[in-house]
């Protein structure tokens, strides 16, 4: 287990983050090959499980850190009718809050799939 799994906190697309357990890295290539690999393992795992819990056109990956430099990966499940299609979801729409039972389901169809590799953090 390499990542720490943070769910996006916006309704308005199925958003997760991969964040490395490792200090100062802000770039992939920094990591350890072992390291490397099992992110790709981790990333892997979770585009499975988004495809599956949810059925996206389209799931964007993108190593981004320009605000935050820790390095992470977000993975968003994008759909034709979603409210940034088909351009990158920064800052397009507000973030809209999850209403506490989408957020039970979301975590619940995530988790039900996600069987290993992950420690959750909010």
């Amino acid at each position: 287990m390499l990542s720490h799994l943070l769910l996006m906190r916006d309704a308005n697309y199925p958003w997760c983050i991969l964040v490395p357990d490792r200090d100062d890295v802000s770039e992939i290539h920094q990591l350890s090959e072992t390291d490397q690999q099992q992110l790709l393992r981790e990333s892997s795992l979770l585009s499975l499980a988004m495809e599956s819990a949810f059925s996206p056109d389209k799931l964007n990956i993108a190593a981004l850190g320009n605000v935050v430099p820790q390095l992470h990966l977000h993975h968003i499940a994008r759909y034709r009718t979603d409210a940034a299609w088909p351009a990158p979801v920064w800052g397009r729409v507000p973030a809209k809050p999850y209403l506490e039972y989408e957020l039970e389901a979301v975590m619940h169809s995530l988790t039900s799939l996600l069987t290993t590799g992950f420690t959750a953090a909010d």
